[in-house]
């Protein structure tokens, strides 16, 4: 009997849904549960795929999730560059 597998790329989303989901969240940031955020967004994106990407942008820091379920974004450029010119962080 043959076994199926499952496609891990099913639900990969493309740079261009990312980088919309990211750019909406931080315009939108703290206003949002992530169900209301996902229903709000300006193009229509499935669920499993929204799930994807809120999941790397928690992953990388760009976004929390507040008790509620309140989408924040938290990334900060700047500090990111202080950061990055100390001498004791190599990157």
């Amino acid at each position: 009997m043959k076994q199926i597998q499952k496609n891990p790329f099913a639900r990969s989303p493309t740079l261009q849904t990312v980088m919309m989901i990211e750019r909406f969240i931080e315009k939108n940031s703290a206003e949002y549960t992530y169900t209301e955020l996902w229903k709000k967004l300006p193009k229509k994106v499935m669920w499993q795929t929204y799930l994807v990407v809120l999941d790397y942008l928690q992953s990388i820091n760009k976004i929390a999730l507040d008790r509620n379920g309140t989408v924040g974004y938290i990334w900060n450029p700047e500090l990111a560059k202080k950061f990055a010119k100390r001498p004791s962080i190599e990157i």
